[in-house]
C-alpha cells in the first residue's frame, strides 16, 4: 500500500495521518555522539595551535621575534592540550599509538593522527629554538635558531590541515547537522583558527611587533562570520540546528566577540590594553564557534525530524526521476 493509501485509510477511520517526519514513537534515529567536553577542547587547542603557527613563521619570516616567540610557545601549548584532550577522550594513551599503525586516506581520524605526529616535533623544534638564550653557549645552542626556523617553516605548512581535519572529521559522521555542512565547516574553522592565533599574537607581543596579528585578526574574524551565517542561512532544514537554543546562544555570542576583536585589533594601535583586550575576545569567539557548532550536532542527532526529513526528500526525487 502507498503512503497516500495508508493516510487516506487513516483519514477516514477519523484518525491523523502519520507526521513524516517523526520516527517511531518519535525517538532519535541515530545515537547522539558519546563525546565530551574534551572534545569541544580538542577542536579549539587544535586551531589555536595551527593559527599560532602561522602568524609565528609569518613573524620569523619579518624579524618581528618577540611575536614569533610567543606564536611558537602557544602552539606547542595549545598543541600538547589538544593531544591531552583527545587521548584523555579515547581513554587510554595506547589506543592514540595503536592509530599510528595504520595509514587510511579515507578515515579523518587516522589522517588527524598522522598531521598531529608530524606536527608535533616540528612545533616542538620550533619552541625549542626560543630557550637557546638560557642555554649553555655551544654547538646546540647556535644550530637550533636555524632548526626552529625551518621546523617553525614546516609546521606552518602543516598547519592549514591541523586546523581544519576535525571539521572533516565531523562531516564525517552520520549527525545530519554536522554531515550536511561538509563543504562549509572547513572555512568555519579555519576563519576560527586564523582568529585564535592573532589573539594570540595580540596578547603576547608589543604593539610595534603585532601588525600581521591585527591583519589576521581582521581576515579570520570575517571568514569565520561569513562561514558562520551560512551554517545557520543556507543548509536548508539542519540550519535549524544551528539558530536553535543553545548553539544559536554560542554563535551569537561568537559573532559578537569576533566583531569587537577585530575592531580592538585595527583600533587599538596606540594602546596595549585594547590590543590585549582584542586578543582575548577572538580567543573567547574562536571557543564559542566551536561550542556552537558541537552544540548544533547535538541538537540534530536528538531530533529525528532533521534525519527522516532529508531521507524522505531524497526518496522522493529519486522516485521523481
Amino acid at each position: 500500500m502507498t503512503d497516500e493509501a495508508r493516510a487516506s485509510d487513516s483519514g477516514a477511520a477519523g484518525e491523523p495521518a502519520p507526521d513524516a517526519s517523526r520516527s517511531y514513537y518519535g525517538r532519535p534515529v541515530i545515537k547522539a555522539p558519546v563525546w565530551k567536553h574534551d572534545i569541544t577542547a580538542y577542536l579549539f587547542t587544535g586551531g589555536l595551535a595551527a593559527g599560532s603557527s602561522l602568524l609565528a613563521a609569518g613573524a620569523d619570516l619579518t624579524g618581528r621575534h618577540e611575536l614569533r616567540r610567543g606564536c611558537r610557545l602557544a602552539s606547542l601549548a595549545a598543541l600538547s592540550a589538544s593531544t591531552w584532550f583527545l587521548i584523555h577522550d579515547l581513554g587510554r594513551p595506547s589506543r592514540f599509538a595503536n592509530m599510528l599503525r595504520v595509514f587510511k586516506p579515507t578515515s579523518p581520524m587516522s589522517m588527524g593522527t598522522w598531521i598531529l605526529a608530524a606536527y608535533g616535533p616540528m612545533a616542538g623544534l620550533a619552541a625549542a629554538s626560543e630557550v637557546t638564550g638560557v642555554l649553555p653557549a655551544g654547538v646546540a645552542s647556535r644550530a637550533l635558531p636555524g632548526v626552529g626556523r625551518a621546523a617553525g617553516v614546516a609546521a606552518a605548512g602543516l598547519a592549514p590541515l591541523l586546523g581544519t581535519y576535525t571539521a572533516v572529521l565531523l562531516a564525517d559522521t552520520a549527525v545530519p547537522a554536522w554531515h550536511d555542512a561538509g563543504r562549509h565547516l572547513p572555512f568555519v574553522f579555519a576563519g576560527s583558527a586564523l582568529a585564535s592565533g592573532a589573539g594570540v599574537g595580540l596578547l603576547a607581543a608589543p604593539l610595534g611587533q603585532v601588525g600581521p596579528a591585527r591583519r589576521m585578526a581582521v581576515a579570520g574574524a570575517a571568514a569565520e562570520l561569513a562561514a558562520t551565517s551560512v551554517l545557520e542561512h543556507r543548509l536548508g532544514l539542519q540550519s535549524e540546528a544551528y539558530r536553535s537554543a543553545a548553539p544559536a546562544r554560542f554563535l551569537r555570542l561568537a559573532r559578537g566577540l569576533a566583531a569587537a576583536g577585530a575592531v580592538a585589533a585595527v583600533t587599538g594601535r596606540r594602546s596595549r590594553v585594547l590590543s590585549a583586550l582584542g586578543g582575548a575576545a577572538l580567543l573567547a569567539g574562536s571557543i564559542c564557534t566551536r561550542c556552537g557548532v558541537y552544540q548544533a550536532g547535538l541538537v540534530s542527532a536528538a531530533d529525528p525530524r532533521f534525519t527522516v526529513l532529508p531521507q524522505r526528500q531524497r526518496l522522493d526525487a529519486g522516485q521523481a526521476r
